[in-house]
């Protein structure tokens, strides 16, 4: 198929909702700050084309590699996760799967609600981060590019992605489905990442409530909200006496450990809390008060399920769209496997051109550069008509390159 060198093969190493509750796919999200240590160690594996990509529904880990162990047991290691744990609920797919696999991630047909377009700025986040550490070459850069091309043609060519469809959606479907009078309901969202700014805009989009308070722990970040939407913005000092008076919290915070415990919120309290974070931000114990809802996002995604029967239609035109490029990536990945059989034809035809010109210039002395230049040319010709041959003759290139090896003795991987 596509295999980097002739030992390893490409995986895509995955924990998602489709196996994992929000608990465990807690243990194994990936943060941002583990990006170097892992980057480098990885290497050392004799890992490469590889980068993770980690959100609140999966976490995956993509890469040429010796074999799937040897990704999982570096990826536990950066993570909270067993790798006994891991092996309970992971996906393994290889070489052309998990190139399949990337593909109908990046199209939102893996999203735990369908048609969730989030996942493609993810990837190309993580991407850029794990990019920076040298973790990327031709394959993967190009991989990716197939992936964001398939995400933009399904976007536009489509009705997959018709209204919005995310969890910062669900969020806000959630409480406009449960709550009465929401645009007199006291709501407090903390944490300002992209999700939570996601969540900021549907929520002023669809409540019409003009006192949304937003909470962060770098305040500077609440505050931009400001400058587009009527919300208040809150230090984060603040947080406990906001909470006393607080109807609806969401929390979109992505930590590691819970940001919002037992004793932060009043016994008596009556409140909704949506926890958006994986790992779970919002302590467990808090569910099972009688006046309080917690909703975590599977819970979420359950709900919004039924919503979407409509943009089933739209599946296989969007599996259409990802088999076209995947032709394209496919017809250039074979131009590459040309790559070595061409370079090593011309290193042959080098070695034999400078061979003659030495015998020559015993000859005649007086042979200057313009020969050198001429035979450098002839050289160049035949390697450029040798690989359109290839590219022109696919069908007939393996039959061809063994041919040439013989003929040239060339010296090759393949």
């Amino acid at each position: 198929m596509m295999k980097h060198n002739s030992q390893k093969d490409f995986y895509a190493i995955g924990v998602s909702y489709e196996k994992a509750d929000a608990e465990t796919r807690g243990k194994f999200t990936f943060f941002p700050e583990s990006v170097e240590p892992f980057s480098e160690e990885a290497k050392t594996l004799g890992i490469d084309n590889f980068f993770v990509v980690s959100t609140c529904n999966r976490s995956e880990f993509y890469g040429f590699a010796d074999s799937a162990e040897t990704m999982m047991e570096l990826y536990c290691e950066h993570t909270n996760g067993s790798l006994e744990e891991m092996k309970s609920v992971v996906s393994i797919q290889k070489n052309e799967e998990a190139i399949d696999h990337l593909f109908k991630v990046s199209a939102g047909l893996k999203s735990q609600i369908l048609g969730d377009f989030e996942i493609i700025g993810q990837i190309k986040t993580w991407f850029k981060r794990f990019k920076k550490h040298d973790s990327s070459g031709a394959f993967l850069e190009r991989l990716i590019n197939t992936a964001i091309q398939i995400s933009k043609k399904v976007k536009t060519q489509t009705t997959l992605s018709n209204g919005a469809a995310s969890v910062s959606f669900a969020a806000v479907h959630y409480i406009l489905a449960t709550q009465s009078e929401i645009s007199q309901k006291n709501i407090l969202l903390y944490g300002i990442g992209k999700i939570g700014r996601n969540t900021c805009t549907n929520l002023v989009k669809h409540t019409q409530n003009d006192h949304i308070t937003l909470i962060n722990r770098t305040k500077e970040k609440a505050e931009l909200m400001t400058e587009k939407y009527d919300v208040l913005v809150k230090d984060f000092s603040e947080l406990k006496d906001v909470l006393k008076s607080t109807d609806i919290l969401i929390v979109a915070t992505g930590a590691e450990q819970p940001t919002v415990t037992e004793e932060m919120i009043p016994f008596d309290k009556e409140m909704t809390i949506i926890d958006l974070s994986v790992p779970e931000n919002v302590a467990h114990t808090l569910g099972s008060r009688e006046n309080i809802q917690l909703i975590n996002v599977d819970g979420l995604s359950k709900m919004v399920d039924d919503t979407l029967d409509s943009r089933k239609n739209s599946v296989p035109k969007a599996l259409e769209i990802i088999s076209e490029c995947k032709t394209e990536f496919d017809e250039w990945l074979k131009t590459r496997e040309y790559v070595p059989v061409i370079q090593s034809f011309k290193e042959r035809l080098e070695f034999l051109q400078e061979f003659e010109l030495k015998n020559l210039q015993k000859k005649n002395p007086k042979i200057n550069g313009t020969e050198t230049e001429v035979a450098q040319k002839l050289v160049q010709n035949l390697t450029n008509q040798f690989a359109s041959y290839l590219l022109e003759n696919r069908e007939n290139a393996d039959e061809t390159i063994a041919m040439m090896e013989e003929i040239f003795r060339l010296k090759t991987d393949s």
